[in-house]
């Protein structure tokens, strides 16, 4: 989609006669043609479901602090202001209550 300078001067109404149909069309098709820029495949890739048993994944966990919960729906920790308790005693999140 071509985006559209609004501040940019417009051509007045009189050069808009001058220009021919087919010149208008040629414009337009040209402005309008997709330049598509494909990347050959390197071949080193993984599909998906590849066996990555031999990996090893280093992540350092940070353990909850006491003002955050962990909410017992969506099971993502939020900071405590994000609570809201049902009377069945389930700890929920704003977005999930």
């Amino acid at each position: 989609m071509a985006t559209t300078d609004y501040d940019a001067p417009r051509r007045p109404v009189v050069e808009l006669e001058d220009d021919s149909l087919e010149q208008l069309q040629a414009q337009r098709a040209a402005a309008q043609s997709p330049t598509v820029d494909v990347d050959e495949p390197d071949g080193d890739f993984e599909l998906p479901g590849a066996d990555l048993s031999d990996e090893e994944l280093t992540v350092s966990v940070v353990p909850m602090r006491s003002d955050e919960f962990r909410c017992d729906s969506c099971f993502l920790v939020h900071h405590r202001s994000q609570l809201v308790v049902h009377g069945s005693g389930r700890r929920l999140c704003r977005d999930c209550a």
